[in-house]
């Protein structure tokens, strides 16, 4: 079974794959600039500037920069060096003054052109909505300049590698390495060049040949903080950590300035158990970079281990504000929302992420939990009346029509539709193939009163699980959803998992506290039954089964407690006919003629519940 937290994983390495998109820029030498950036000859000054530059002290090489206009203020190579500088600091502006001031006067000049490409990139950084929002055309007028560059003499490596930075960026990884390679090929030791090509290996989840090339970028140039970064961010997809921490160290060293590092540095601490180490980087790389879901996502992982639900779901929300469709932190705070019982709110982040995606599996079968643990705990068995029932069924039924094949869409459906009272025959949709869909199958088949086969379908899951991280996962959710027994069996076994021991620890105390709840409970409603208080201990009865849906004398009690409502609902009959129902199957040493006896008293209160149904619609 897959760990629940493998989308924030994976958003890790996809965010910090794309701001290195943004941050790489030309890094120069004096012989190389003189020879195919710069045109004409170089001026002592560029030449000093661009040493600088080489050992990454930008702030230096600006000095450089600026006594070479002083002296010439027509000087062009000055003006592409100095723009670069600045675009290496992130001063766009003051870059792209130098980009422009040169292409006046040389309006085809490579250098400047794949300067404006580059420090175009830069510009998506920012936090402005303005910028955010028009991604799309920045990327296209960074995609011309930098195609002119190469038009304008296809020699220059760094024109090939602004036009696959500018590749990269739009997802076109295969034409971005054709690129990097083309740059590669016309200086072996072009550094970039390298380290472009092996990000986007690391896109193409190739880790082990991605830190092939970023050692060929270091070995070109020691001070390219990104190669570092690379190789850290290879060696830590490929489970390597402390080899990982010694790369990343030494980018963040370089570059202190950069959210891609600190958010690696945060997955590295967090997959070493150093929750602290790894808080702190997830909140640096927050503070340099808020639009920064992985980080906050992180977060959210760390929190949720120790417990800490409500300020998770806090952190969530920070990021929310910042991020207001971003469907992946609604996801999270649905999940998170189910965990403390806040079930209105799950449900409402879930039909949000349905609403902007319609067919995300994820955001239905989270939608659909929900509505289970609701049934439980207001109306279980099956009749919903109110609109956030009837939408859910809608999105769900739009989402199957989108995705016919998705089999956990169509759980989903077949979980809801069970609990609406349908008819739902789980045979005509094709068996689970892995551990998701028979976490979702055995979902459906509760909600239909399967509880032995639903057992099966666990204890499978349970059977595949072969690290903490996914023991918890499914402990934690077997918990979300009260089933008590399997959460016990899964935090045992979790307990047994090298670093699984104090998490288990809290996890059975809150099976432990459930289970007393559910006691508590239990002796309340049954007394609230002995004295008459119908209401009540239709109410009690219902919180002992929302806090142990396998407790057959709670759904027996519930049962009996709801026929005896005086005038009874047509909605309460049937409830009152589902507990019976489920009172059987979870009696499975119960005599048959026994079983028979209560299968039968719920046939007759279906059949009374329609009686009134129909005695209504003629008094209506």
């Amino acid at each position: 079974m897959k760990g629940k937290h493998s989308t924030a994983h994976q958003l890790v390495f996809t965010s910090a794959i794309t701001a290195l998109a943004f941050t790489l820029t030309v890094q120069l030498d004096a012989q190389a600039g003189s020879k195919r950036l710069y045109r004409g000859g170089v001026s002592a000054g560029v030449a000093n500037a661009d040493k600088m530059m080489m050992k990454g002290n930008y702030a230096k090489a600006n000095d450089f920069y600026v006594a070479a206009l002083k002296a010439n203020p027509r000087d062009i190579n000055a003006m592409v060096g100095y723009g670069m500088a600045l675009a290496k600091q992130f001063k766009v502006d003051g870059a792209d003054a130098q980009f422009n001031k040169a292409l006046a006067q040389d309006p085809n000049n490579p250098g400047a052109l794949a300067g404006k490409a580059l420090n175009a990139l830069n510009r998506l950084q920012s936090s402005s909505a303005t910028i955010r929002n028009n991604k799309d055309s920045i990327l296209n007028d960074a995609q011309n300049q930098a195609q002119r560059a190469v038009d304008a003499d296809t020699k220059i490596p760094e024109a090939h590698y602004a036009l696959g930075m500018v590749y990269k960026e739009q997802g076109k990884l295969n034409d971005a390495a054709l690129e990097f390679k083309k740059a590669i090929q016309l200086d072996p030791n072009y550094s970039d060049g390298y380290s472009g090509l092996g990000l986007v290996q690391l896109a193409q989840n190739n880790p082990a040949a991605a830190a092939a090339t970023f050692q060929k970028a270091i070995k070109v140039n020691t001070g390219d903080w990104t190669a570092h970064y690379g190789l850290g961010q290879a060696l830590l997809n490929q489970g390597k950590y402390d080899a990982a921490l010694r790369e990343l160290n030494t980018a963040q060293y370089q570059f202190p300035n950069s959210w891609p590092v600190r958010l690696a540095l945060g997955k590295c601490f967090e997959a070493q158990g150093n929750t602290v180490a790894a808080v702190s980087n997830y909140q640096a790389s927050i503070a340099i970079k808020p639009e920064n879901t992985a980080a906050y996502l992180g977060i959210a992982n760390i929190r949720e281990s120790r417990g800490d639900i409500e300020l998770s779901i806090s952190e969530l929300r920070s990021g929310l504000e910042l991020m207001p469709n971003n469907n992946d932190l609604q996801l999270r705070i649905g999940d998170q929302s189910l965990r403390v019982e806040k079930i209105d709110d799950a449900i409402k982040a879930y039909q949000t992420v349905l609403n902007a995606d319609p067919g995300n599996s994820k955001a239905a079968d989270g939608l659909t939990t929900a509505f289970y643990m609701k049934s439980n705990k207001e109306t279980t068995g099956g009749y919903f009346g109110d609109n956030d029932f009837d939408n859910a069924l809608q999105m769900i039924d739009r989402a199957v029509q989108m995705n016919p094949n998705d089999i956990k869409l169509r759980l989903a459906q077949a979980k809801l539709r069970s609990l609406a009272g349908d008819e739902v025959d789980l045979s005509k949709i094709p068996p689970p193939t892995n551990d998701g869909e028979r976490i979702s199958y055995a979902q459906a088949l509760m909600a239909q009163n399967r509880f032995a086969e639903a057992n099966q379908q666990f204890q499978m899951v349970l059977a595949h699980t072969n690290n903490a991280k996914q023991t918890f996962a499914l402990a934690d959710l077997e918990l979300m959803i009260h089933d008590l027994d399997n959460a016990q069996a899964a935090y045992q076994k979790a307990a047994t998992m090298p670093g699984g021991a104090d998490r288990a620890r809290r996890g059975m105390a809150q099976v432990a506290k459930a289970q007393e709840n559910a006691r508590k409970n239990m002796t309340l409603a049954t007394d609230f039954a002995k004295k008459g208080m119908k209401g009540s201990a239709v109410d009690a009865f219902h919180d002992t089964v929302f806090q142990n849906p396998k407790s057959a004398d709670a759904r027996l009690g519930l049962a009996k407690a709801l026929e005896d409502v005086s005038k009874a609902t047509p909605v309460q009959l049937r409830e009152s006919a589902f507990q019976y129902r489920a009172y059987v199957a979870l009696s499975p040493t119960m005599e048959q003629k026994e079983q028979q006896k209560f299968l039968s008293k719920a046939d007759k209160l279906d059949e009374k519940a329609g009686r009134r149904e129909r005695k209504l619609t003629r008094s209506n």
